[in-house]
């Protein structure tokens, strides 16, 4: 009787309020994100975001965070449903070659593709008795579609992405297992990455690897707010 009283009080007690939220990473990196582009615009000066910035690193709840940023417009801009479009499950007809620009192959040994290394349109990944890993969250994409063919019998393929591309699997198990989990990224130009393939009596995984992005959107979006510090620099 006294442990279900307890566990109504604990039930009756209320949830903390968002702000007393402890903070994660990702809500400092978004309050870091803009302050920088406040700096960028001018609204900040050097000394005023260095100073909060390590505001930022020293909080601990959301309310924290969000006395940095109360001054500035972006804090007052209500979020709007995200406008991009789904990638779409199949690649665009004719933009993958047949032939494939790598083969990542296994047999009865182990394969792995990671690092900085160039992804190409169509790469083929084979583990017979073997295990293949193809890691892309360090890679240079110099395409939008790279299709990842795989063929696993009685072996193990695993693939890992960036957090800011699209997934897409189409492909099967046969006694065995073949998993890709769906990823939409909200960048409009990120690539698209479709793993295909079977896993005969073995096993295809393909996955996010968090706190990994791609670098070239990162790229292209810092030289944007470089060039807007520099024009105001300039003045």
């Amino acid at each position: 009787m006294d442990l279900q009283k307890q566990d109504l009080h604990q039930r009756a007690e209320p949830a903390p309020a968002p702000a007393e939220l402890r903070a994660s990473d990702a809500d400092r990196d978004r309050i870091a994100d803009i302050l920088r582009d406040a700096l960028a615009e001018g609204r900040l000066t050097a000394e005023e975001h260095a100073e909060r910035v390590e505001g930022v690193l020293a909080a601990k709840t959301v309310g924290e965070l969000e006395v940095f940023i109360r001054d500035l417009p972006a804090a007052h801009r209500r979020h709007a449903a995200p406008s991009f479009a789904a990638a779409p499950n199949r690649p665009t007809a004719g933009a993958i070659p047949a032939d494939p620009d790598d083969n990542v192959v296994a047999v009865f040994s182990s394969a792995v593709r990671k690092g900085r290394w160039r992804a190409g349109r169509r790469i083929h990944a084979y583990a017979i008795f073997g295990s293949v890993e193809i890691d892309l969250s360090e890679a240079l994409f110099e395409y939008q579609q790279v299709v990842i063919k795989t063929v696993s019998v009685f072996g193990n393929v695993e693939i890992r992405v960036p957090e800011n591309v699209s997934l897409r699997g189409t492909g099967g198990g046969v006694l065995g297992n073949f998993e890709v989990d769906t990823l939409d990224s909200a960048e409009p130009d990120a690539p698209v990455v479709y793993v295909d393939g079977w896993a005969v009596l073995g096993n295809v995984e393909a996955r996010p690897k968090r706190g990994r992005l791609v670098a070239d959107i990162l790229d292209r979006v810092q030289r944007k707010v470089d060039k807007n510090l520099r024009k105001h620099l300039d003045r």
